[in-house]
């Protein structure tokens, strides 16, 4: 019974997004007697995993998303075109259903790094929040103790204080901008706001629309059906590798931003405690279980499953099956399209599941970001400080505001479980044509079109939620910098009065 139990907690934990917690590092003055004369300020570090394999994941993960792979799966492309030229006339239905193939099997394994990609950051950003409420609430313990209301009475004194605090601030430390990003990565995230843009959603569908219209031409044959398969499987190896380098990317950028705010954040604490004598451990916080609906809960499931890579573990067992099977096809192109079948109806579905993914997953973040705002708001009105002008996003165009519109159509758990649906209909379609060259052809041209589109929706709702992340940062910089200038006045005017005294 005790077994069942353990077995049954085991299946049920994927899909649970659980309670997180985080504490931030306590800036202590003193240590076992001896005073410390600085902070320990060394900005953000990312939690180590405690199991090796969940380590050895993430670094093939990230791996997944650098530079060389990008390239070379580019040149790979290139290489496939080129060739294509010489031997694509000699054996065009082989050669087209190559390309399907890999990008098939291309898109599945990315499809797990991808997940996986999303539940790190998920884990990550929440932890940052916790991290950040954690120091908020010594923050305003200690800024209750600075006793200000006495300054406020004399207004020669706190018209002193003023000075002194806007002299701070237009200090060029004070005036310190957030990293900013290399020309290469200013580049490539201009081609991603230019892949995501609406126009090119637009015209992705005009070009699927243009080769329905000639399909009659062709006699809507398995070479014409194999001409689109080709081009859309090219385009989604493209995406696939071009998203996942622009995550690693920004994902590198987001963390070079944390350590400099977190920098600050913890130079703050450090003189607040210098002030007050306070010397009080910082409050664990903790975030509780977000509340989801049984799909959405069933997609998280899937997602946990697909991340842990045991997705691309079954393809392998399948892969082996599939090639164990070949010479009773005599490795014709019915053959080479079996694997490409499996992998690309499993990715169009992985491709509904990380646009839910991502919507989901960065609303809990920036429901906790947004706590972080408020509460900082609090600590200003604590300590009768203007809040520093919030910068906002700018002005929504109309396709924006479509995009927006479109991403949240197809973020929701209803078009996900469409998304299944469609796929049901297409085995069972295929099934009637009794898995022929046409009916398998039926299985990958639609998911590698859908697919496809999904991922160009991803890189869309990736530059949003990027932009708006940014945004956040540099607004929660300039607080803390803020903050840190009118606790170091009034530190300055407290020795000017000591001075004075002695």
């Amino acid at each position: 019974m005790h077994t069942m139990n353990r077995f049954m907690n085991v299946l049920s934990k994927p899909g649970a997004k659980p309670e997180i917690q985080g504490v931030a590092p306590t800036q202590f003055t003193e240590k076992d007697g001896i005073p410390i004369d600085k902070p320990n300020a060394t900005g953000y570090e990312p939690k180590s995993k405690p199991r090796m394999l969940d380590r050895w994941l993430d670094f093939v993960v990230r791996m997944s998303g650098s530079e060389p792979v990008f390239f070379f799966i580019l040149a790979g492309l290139l290489t496939w075109a080129l060739l294509g030229v010489k031997y694509g006339n000699t054996a065009t239905e082989l050669w087209q259903v190559l390309i399907s193939d890999v990008q098939a099997i291309v898109s599945y394994v990315f499809d797990s790094f991808l997940v996986r990609q999303q539940l790190n950051a998920y884990d990550e950003e929440m932890t940052v929040a916790t991290e950040l409420q954690s120091r908020i609430l010594s923050h305003r313990r200690m800024l209750a103790k600075l006793d200000l209301e006495t300054d406020k009475e004399d207004p020669e004194k706190h018209a002193r204080l003023t000075r002194i605090v806007t002299q701070y601030r237009d200090a060029p430390e004070f005036n310190a901008e957030l990293p900013t990003e290399t020309s290469f990565g200013r580049s490539v995230t201009w081609v991603s706001r230019v892949l995501g843009h609406i126009g090119t959603v637009a015209l992705y569908w005009v070009g699927i629309f243009v080769w329905i219209g000639i399909g009659h031409l062709k006699g809507y044959s398995d070479e014409w059906q194999l001409y689109m398969n080709s081009a859309s499987s090219a385009l989604m190896v493209f995406v696939f590798a071009f998203l996942a380098n622009i995550r690693e990317r920004h994902s590198a950028y987001t963390l070079s931003c944390l350590n400099a705010i977190f920098k600050v954040d913890s130079t703050l604490e450090f003189r607040l405690r210098l002030l007050t004598g306070d010397n009080i451990d910082n409050d664990v916080v903790i975030i509780p279980a977000p509340k989801v609906s049984g799909i959405q809960r069933a997609i998280f499931y899937y997602a946990d499953f697909v991340g842990t890579l045991v997705g691309i573990t079954i393809l392998l067992v399948v892969m082996v099956v599939w090639v164990a099977i070949g010479p009773l096809l005599h490795f014709n192109a019915n053959w080479w399209l079996i694997i490409g079948t499996y992998a690309g109806l499993i990715g169009m579905n992985d491709g509904f599941v990380l646009r839910n993914l991502q919507a989901r997953l960065q609303g809990f973040v920036d429901l906790e970001f947004d706590k972080v705002e408020t509460e900082d708001k609090k600590l200003f009105d604590l300590v009768a400080q203007p809040t520093p002008v919030k910068e906002v996003t700018e002005k929504r165009h109309l396709t924006q505001r479509v995009s927006e519109a479109m991403n949240r159509v197809c973020a929701h758990e209803i078009t996900v479980v469409a998304g299944f649906l469609g796929i049901v209909g297409l085995i069972a379609g295929a099934t009637a044509m009794k898995w022929t060259l046409t009916g398998q052809l039926l299985c990958n041209v639609p998911p590698s079109l859908i697919e496809s589109f999904f991922m160009i929706i991803l890189i869309t709702g990736h530059n949003s939620a990027d932009h708006r992340k940014r945004v956040d940062l540099r607004n929660l910089y300039e607080r803390r910098l803020h903050l840190l200038a009118f606790v170091n006045g009034v530190q300055t005017l407290r020795d000017e009065l000591d001075d004075s005294k002695n």
